[in-house]
């Protein structure tokens, strides 16, 4: 029966310690040490695999009654606590200065979002949209990415019931689903979230933001990327800016590319954001794979076209010169204030 002696002992011990805290921290405080997850009352009911089994009912009848007591004993407290200080601003003196509520605002990443949109409005793209919850068809089949790719293994991807579905990778979904239902010309701009299984780290998060666009006509040739690219990054990071292609491979886009400007921080001198290299790493495009008009039946012999896809998070963490992706999703307001 040590237990239950020492149960009375904490009992004695909580019941002064409750009447003698002052303040609601206080008050907290208390409700940690004796009902928190490791407080005193959790760590008795681990030894009660110690007690004998016949003096198990006993035991654990008091600890019961005792964490009762001490919720209540609190609940009574903090009720008191907080009718004590209700009643110190129960005066009606309309002298004194209201309560203004802070008015919020919309988060940097959405910003960043719609002000990337609006620069493709003015070229003619029409925004559309597509589902979160997407198949292996759409996410990889139809953009030409085969069985045995990395990218649809489970640890790569988000796979949900049972694999029938899974959750979107890239927004370049919404390519195929706007050729099913449209014939050319299409131009077309998409915004929206994509998972991928990634470890959290300062560059990398489960969950973040792009923007997928394209235009399939005739006569579309690699010049038309390279100029609506141009102009998307001279409106949106400055008319000094320079941009250069580099060959690079993407399953649905043949010739591909990945694209960089100069620094617009830096002017290309190198910085701590272009890794002192003078350009940063901003998109990848080009030419729509004619494996993919396969799949949504374009004559590929009679249209052509092209695709560019970006990141929404690297774009405003280049803009804003942020070195951290976490920072978007912890919900800090002091950072979220400064945009």
């Amino acid at each position: 029966m040590k237990l239950l002696d020492k149960l009375k002992n904490i009992e004695k011990t909580a019941m002064k310690e409750a009447v003698e805290a002052g303040s609601l921290d206080e008050l907290e405080q208390f409700r940690i040490k004796y009902l928190g997850r490791k407080g005193v009352l959790s760590s008795a009911i681990k030894n009660m695999a110690h007690v004998a089994k016949k003096d198990k009912p006993k035991v654990g009848k008091f600890i019961n009654e005792l964490k009762q007591k001490i919720t209540l004993l609190l609940d009574e407290k903090e009720k008191s606590f907080r009718e004590e200080a209700k009643s110190l601003f129960e005066y009606d003196d309309t002298t004194l200065p209201g309560i203004v509520a802070e008015l919020g605002h919309r988060h940097p990443l959405i910003r960043t979002m719609e002000d990337i949109l609006d620069i493709f409005k003015k070229m003619s793209f029409k925004v559309v949209d597509s589902p979160e919850i997407e198949t292996e068809f759409y996410n990889f089949e139809a953009l030409n990415i085969p069985k045995n790719h990395p990218s649809r293994e489970t640890f790569h991807t988000f796979y949900v019931e049972d694999g029938e579905f899974l959750l979107r990778s890239q927004t370049s979904t919404a390519q195929i689903r706007m050729m099913e239902k449209e014939k050319p010309p299409i131009q077309v701009v998409h915004a929206g979230k994509v998972y991928r299984p990634d470890a959290v780290d300062a560059s990398h998060s489960f969950m973040f933001y792009q923007i997928e666009g394209f235009i399939v006509d005739e006569g579309i040739v690699f010049s038309d990327l390279k100029g609506v690219l141009e102009k998307f990054a001279r409106e949106y990071f400055g008319q000094d800016v320079r941009m250069r292609f580099r060959p690079h491979y993407f399953p649905f886009t043949e010739p591909s590319a990945e694209v960089d400007i100069s620094c617009f921080i830096c002017g290309s001198k190198g910085c701590r954001v272009c890794s002192y290299k003078g350009w940063l790493e901003v998109l990848g495009a080009g030419m729509i794979n004619p494996k993919v008009f396969e799949f949504v039946k374009y004559d590929s012999s009679k249209y052509t076209g092209f695709a560019f896809g970006m990141g929404v998070d690297r774009i405003c963490m280049l803009k804003h010169g942020i070195t951290d992706i976490r920072l978007f999703y912890e919900n800090d307001v002091r950072f979220l204030k400064q945009f």
